[in-house]
């Protein structure tokens, strides 16, 4: 279903292919994590174990084009096309190809060798690698699966098929992410580009389903030039959707993405927290968290503000008298 020339150009930037359709990729932040060097900004917003987490996606179709994406957006499909690989097959494919990219850290003296042993044993799925996983037309069993084994998660759309997000209120996934590429319709287009004229009013039926999920995240990709202006109207947006987290990161320019945009594009963070900041006032936001060398912070509505979020208790965060560092972290 891949074709041969894009497995060569997925081989050669580091991925594996799986199956059909599916591929796989260890995360920069899995590298440092097993040398103890840093962990993945979902590591210290919500306890993903960045040495644990198998980074993949069911599809590498997609039917956005987003400009600072920085996959190759030459492979867009407006839908479904091929055979559909069964959910236990891509799980089992994707973790032996991530645990074999693995194996040269092992007996590395830079290596803290009781997290490689625990790669042998992966216990999140970031669905989130490329493509939009929504495509895939098995994902609710894909989660279900998943959860059977006790491995968690966190699933990333653009929010474009809504009618996949309703099949998965009844299977949801630990973690819900949508995108949002612009606080108008405008803004929006121009930045994601998608192939479907109606994508902006299928995100906000998907926007308008979030409440039904008990974990949920806003995400921004902050693109300076793009769609990092008019905060008010991202704030004025998100007062109507019932989400947990709202996630403000800072495009890095990284990959293809180089070959559309500058470096001028990709905001510092301190830019990143000030926009955030302005739309947390429009929206009854406050930043909680953030980590400064990922230009990312997280938001949370006010009146729960003070609460430090733990991952096994959704929308029941456990609150502490004081934020320590969290044993993985140290």
């Amino acid at each position: 279903m891949i074709p041969e020339l894009r497995k060569k150009q997925f081989e050669k930037e580091g991925y594996r292919v799986v199956g059909n359709h599916s591929v796989v990729k260890v995360c920069e932040y899995t590298k440092k994590a097993l040398r103890a060097e840093d962990v993945c900004y979902k590591c210290t917003f919500y306890g993903i174990r960045s040495w644990r987490c198998v980074e993949m996606s069911p599809t590498y179709f997609c039917d956005h084009r987003c400009m600072f994406c920085w996959r190759d957006i030459k492979y867009v499909y407006p839908k479904w096309n091929g055979p559909v690989d069964e959910p236990d097959e891509i799980i089992d494919g994707c973790i032996a190809a991530w645990q074999g990219l693995l194996n040269g850290f092992k007996g590395s003296e830079k290596t803290v060798q009781s997290r490689f042993d625990e790669t042998r044993t992966p216990s999140h799925f970031a669905i989130s690698l490329t493509g939009e996983p929504t495509m895939y037309p098995k994902l609710p069993e894909l989660i279900d699966a998943l959860h059977r084994r006790n491995i968690s998660s966190f699933l990333v759309t653009n929010g474009t098929i809504p009618e996949m997000i309703e099949k998965l209120i009844d299977h949801q996934p630990t973690q819900l992410y949508v995108s949002l590429y612009g606080p108008n319709e405008k803004i929006y287009r121009r930045t994601a580009n998608p192939i479907t004229e109606d994508a902006w009013q299928r995100l906000q039926k998907t926007l308008s389903m979030l409440g039904k999920f008990k974990r949920s995240v806003i995400r921004l990709t902050l693109t300076k030039g793009w769609n990092m202006s008019e905060p008010e109207a991202y704030g004025e947006l998100l007062k109507n959707v019932d989400f947990d987290f709202l996630e403000c990161k800072g495009y890095m320019w990284v990959g293809h993405s180089q070959e559309r945009l500058m470096l001028e594009n990709s905001p510092r963070h301190e830019e990143v927290v000030e926009f955030a900041k302005q739309i947390g006032k429009t929206a009854g936001l406050k930043i909680v968290d953030e980590k400064e060398n990922s230009r990312v912070c997280m938001l949370m509505k006010e009146d729960s503000a003070d609460r430090v979020m733990t991952f096994a208790e959704p929308k029941q965060f456990k609150i502490l008298e004081e934020k320590q560092a969290p044993e993985y972290l140290t």
